[in-house]
């Protein structure tokens, strides 16, 4: 596969994106080494899921960083992530969902779920959107990708609204990354361990509390 793509590119069912398990096995070692964060806080000991029918965002990066927290039990964890950021993006039928297990008081596993953006006409809106991403799996299409960039040179200097790394984080500037105008993923499945963003509206929001586990996927 050639370093750089012009054009619409089609990927059917792909995960992380490009970033394969072996960079992001090496992604660990430097980030650690660095004190890398792909969050600009402490990530929880609960990753989650999302789902979701559609994904369309403008200026794409994603590049290898590492999540720290702690786990449930309080010790030090650390999690190799692709982060994928948009400039701005849209997402219809979004479902979220995270499983506290084990409550006391009989309650056992609960699962929170999240709806939001049901209505085609009025998807889900954010601005200067990062995941943290651990799986990820979608139908996805790219336009004028260019892929081996190195992370710190992820902004375009001719796009005025292009994003780099994300601010107040840390990533290897010379590590592998790539960007692209406009990224199109439909049939979302992802793992994540943090989402950030400047705006996120959720239209038709609803969250519920249900027994047991009953994730979106």
């Amino acid at each position: 596969m050639s370093s750089q793509v012009r054009g619409g590119t089609r990927w059917k069912r792909f995960a992380l994106v490009m970033v394969p398990s072996v960079v992001a096995t090496a992604a660990v070692g430097v980030g650690l080494a660095q004190g890398a964060l792909a969050a600009s806080f402490s990530v929880s000991g609960q990753s989650f899921k999302v789902r979701a029918d559609s994904l369309v965002g403008h200026n794409f990066v994603q590049y290898g960083s590492v999540a720290t927290g702690k786990s449930l039990e309080g010790k030090d964890e650390a999690h190799a992530v692709a982060v994928s950021g948009f400039s701005d993006a849209t997402i219809t039928n979004m479902c979220q969902s995270v499983v506290t297990p084990n409550l006391p008081f009989g309650l056992g596993n609960v699962t929170l779920q999240l709806h939001a953006g049901t209505d085609p006409n009025k998807p889900v809106e954010a601005t200067n959107l990062y995941l943290d991403i651990a799986e990820l799996d979608a139908d996805a299409e790219f336009t004028n990708i260019d892929i081996g960039v190195a992370a710190g040179s992820l902004k375009n200097p001719n796009n005025p609204d292009s994003i780099g790394i994300q601010p107040k984080t840390q990533a290897n500037p010379n590590g592998f990354a790539q960007r692209a105008e406009v990224a199109k993923l439909y049939g979302v499945h992802q793992t994540a361990w943090a989402t950030t963003a400047g705006t996120f509206k959720l239209s038709n929001l609803s969250l519920r509390l249900k027994s047991g586990v009953k994730e979106c996927y």
